[in-house]
């Protein structure tokens, strides 16, 4: 219907942004940069963030303003006022910053985590536009205006949750737990995909295909909630030992870590047991086609990473992949779960 083309369109550009955010903040984990920002929602106090340390060094004769940051004897302080400094520092205008004690600037850093910051805002603005555009759906189909909304909300919280992660200083479950809401907010965002197209599979299912349909996503959440406890294990490893010593972040590996690999060959028999189905009665593959293409690579991916040491890029993938598993399987089983005859 030509009245569902913009909605759609909105749909499926927030969840390539939600996609490209998940990319980003895992680029920003990689490297480090989740205190690049130390305060939140600006930057050092600042809408733009400063490019060098002479940005963030006390100036005599110069105008500051509320909420501006500056770094003193590896502390951050906050201006409590707009104000014009003098000759001499005056402590009276100036408040020790509490929520952290994490004070070090590093511009590569700083413009890798603002950027991810904007890319966030950009989704944010997208969910708003998709919000407003569903208005009208109310008379009509109530779902998609109230699941919009619920869109926007969660977007809502999951920029608080951005908030949470800094004031902690990247406390890791606190970073899972952000992670882990991008992936609801795609889940819904992929249902309200499917609303909209009303897209279902022509074939109807039996309740034993549509269980294990279930198990691979659940078995896919599973899989992303052990990666993550890894992910947790590796920080603390470079926290103490360096991020140069990649050969040793894995040594030795944890148990959780035999744990992801072994349950991926699971992961792979259940996904199998699919595709095999899916074949043998001739029903519509090119979602389960692209699964186990998905699949393939995020299992390349994660032998890549621990026999040749984490190389630049991998981990983001590996997590774009894993992401992209469970939004093919969040579709195939709304699809599957509402199929119609022939």
């Amino acid at each position: 219907m030509k009245k569902n083309k913009p909605l759609k369109f909105l749909v499926i550009f927030s969840i390539i942004l939600v996609y490209v955010l998940i990319t980003a903040g895992s680029t920003v984990r990689m490297t480090g940069s989740g205190m690049g920002c130390p305060d939140w929602p600006k930057c050092f106090g600042y809408i733009i963030p400063p490019t060098k340390a002479s940005d963030l060094e006390w100036k005599k004769n110069y105008k500051y303003y509320k909420n501006q940051i500056i770094i003193i004897d590896n502390s951050l302080f906050t201006a409590v006022n707009n104000f014009v400094s003098e000759d001499n520092f005056n402590s009276n205008n100036w408040v020790k910053y509490t929520k952290h004690e994490y004070a070090t600037f590093n511009p590569i850093h700083t413009w890798i985590e603002f950027l991810n910051r904007l890319l966030g805002a950009i989704v944010g603005l997208s969910t708003l536009i998709l919000f407003y555009y569903s208005i009208p759906y109310w008379k009509t189909n109530k779902k998609i205006s109230f699941i919009s909304f619920l869109i926007l909300i969660l977007m809502g919280f999951q920029a608080w949750l951005g908030k949470i992660v800094v004031d902690s200083n990247l406390m890791p479950f606190k970073i899972s737990l952000h992670m882990f809401m991008a992936l609801l907010i795609l889940f819904i965002l992929i249902f309200l995909f499917f609303l909209i197209t009303e897209n279902r599979f022509k074939n109807n299912f039996s309740k034993l295909i549509k269980t294990i349909l279930l198990i691979t996503l659940i078995a896919t959440i599973i899989q992303i909630t052990i990666g993550t406890q890894i992910r947790q294990f590796i920080d603390i490893q470079i926290n103490v030992i360096g991020k140069e010593n990649k050969n040793l972040w894995l040594n030795p590996a944890p148990l959780n870590f035999y744990l992801h690999r072994s349950f991926s060959i699971f992961i792979v028999i259940i996904n199998s047991i699919v595709y095999y189905q899916f074949r043998k009665n001739n029903w519509d593959t090119y979602l389960i086609n692209f699964i186990m293409i998905i699949l393939g690579l995020e299992i390349m991916t994660g032998i890549l990473m621990y026999y040749m040491n984490f190389p630049f890029s991998s981990q983001p993938l590996h997590l774009l992949l894993a992401s992209m598993l469970f939004g093919l399987q969040s579709l195939m089983i709304f699809k599957a779960f509402n199929t119609k005859k022939q």
